[in-house]
């Protein structure tokens, strides 16, 4: 199975003549670009349309080859805006997406400080190369997979893509359901319950100045908390099940209290099942997500579904008695939704990863 897997290098060892050079290239891509999407936001071409009338009609002091690439983004942002909400977008300048003809990495041979140069060429007369340190993500990057000539490029860092061929996922043997919360990140149908020290991470990051550093700080721990969760769940199975959450905070600004609706922003529920899926990408191991609804509701036991059923994180059946922790009593719930409804066709695995009774 092949995988795409992007790492960041970062332009903070540039000179400030350097940055000054990188930030009048993007000030003026930037102003190209919206100058197309002024005139694409009527009648928007294909891209294959995009010849040298169209390309040249922008004035600027840009190369055909970079007004080319402009020209292609600003078709790009105009019919995604169209379909979604028909607002005209307008490029900041904050950004770049390049490819090989326009921007390259190349060994910095005489160097001793840096790794390699970001060298950029055809934009128009300027000639600017950027120096750059390689680190542990690049490095693991590059040892395992094809490095993909396509460049992001920024005021501060330069985004590679890397194809990465994983191999074939492995035989499904074990497989594990996984409970999300904000007590407990994770909750196994092993009986394991991981991250319990999210609470407190939380409640640290929600007393920081929103968008100061020491926020910032406490956001890229919750981050870290859950990669290494992430990790480890990974191991436990050859197949993670894990309920279909992505849409969990539409239209609660009024069902959920404010401060409430803050924890949950600072949970990020997206980034964990993100990293948790791509966990599994990068070790072979099959994922799926199921229906979310009453799995923390419904007595694995007898199958009464019932809200009283749970009262915090005690769960007890008010039908057959049956008592577990809440949330991995859900994780039960995931795990067996999958293996016995119909998400669960063609993958019925030899050992399935319980809790125990």
């Amino acid at each position: 199975m092949k995988i795409n897997r992007s790492t960041k290098l970062s332009l903070r060892f540039c000179t400030e003549a350097k940055h000054a050079e990188l930030s009048r290239v993007l000030d003026e891509y930037g102003r190209v670009v919206n100058l197309f999407i002024d005139d694409f936001w009527l009648d928007c071409p294909a891209k294959g349309a995009l010849l040298k009338p169209i390309v040249n009609s922008v004035d600027t002091w840009f190369s055909a080859r970079l007004r080319k690439v402009a020209a292609r983004e600003a078709v790009d942002m105009v019919k995604a805006m169209k379909a979604l909400s028909g607002n005209k977008p307008i490029h900041r300048g904050k950004r770049m997406c390049v490819s090989s003809t326009i921007a390259s990495l190349q060994p910095a041979k005489d160097s001793t400080e840096f790794d390699a140069w970001l060298h950029l060429q055809s934009i128009g007369g300027v000639i600017v190369d950027l120096p750059v340190r390689y680190h542990k993500h690049f490095n693991k990057l590059r040892e395992r997979g094809r490095r993909l000539e396509s460049y992001i490029i920024t005021r501060s860092s330069v985004q590679l893509c890397f194809e990465v061929n994983t191999g074939p996922k492995k035989v499904v043997v074990t497989a594990v359901g996984v409970d999300t919360g904000i007590k407990a990140l994770a909750s196994l149908s092993t009986g394991e319950q991981l991250g319990r020290d999210l609470p407190d991470l939380i409640a640290a990051s929600k007393r920081k100045q929103w968008g100061s550093k020491a926020h910032k700080r406490a956001q890229q721990t919750i981050r870290q908390r859950m990669d290494e969760v992430a990790k480890y769940v990974v191991t436990t199975a050859d197949a993670v099940v894990t309920e279909d959450l992505l849409g969990i905070t539409h239209k609660t600004k009024q069902r959920l209290s404010k401060e409430m609706r803050r924890s949950v922003g600072v949970w990020n529920v997206r980034y964990w099942l993100t990293r948790l899926e791509q966990q599994c990408e990068w070790n072979r191991v099959s994922f799926h997500r199921v229906p979310a609804a009453y799995t923390s509701q419904e007595c694995s036991k007898c199958g009464h579904t019932d809200r009283r059923n749970r009262n915090g994180e005690y769960f007890e059946c008010c039908e057959c008695g049956y008592s577990a922790n809440a949330d991995v009593q859900a994780s039960f719930n995931i795990l067996s939704r999958f293996l016995s409804g119909p998400y669960g066709a063609g993958c019925k695995p030899a050992t399935k990863t319980l809790m125990s009774s």
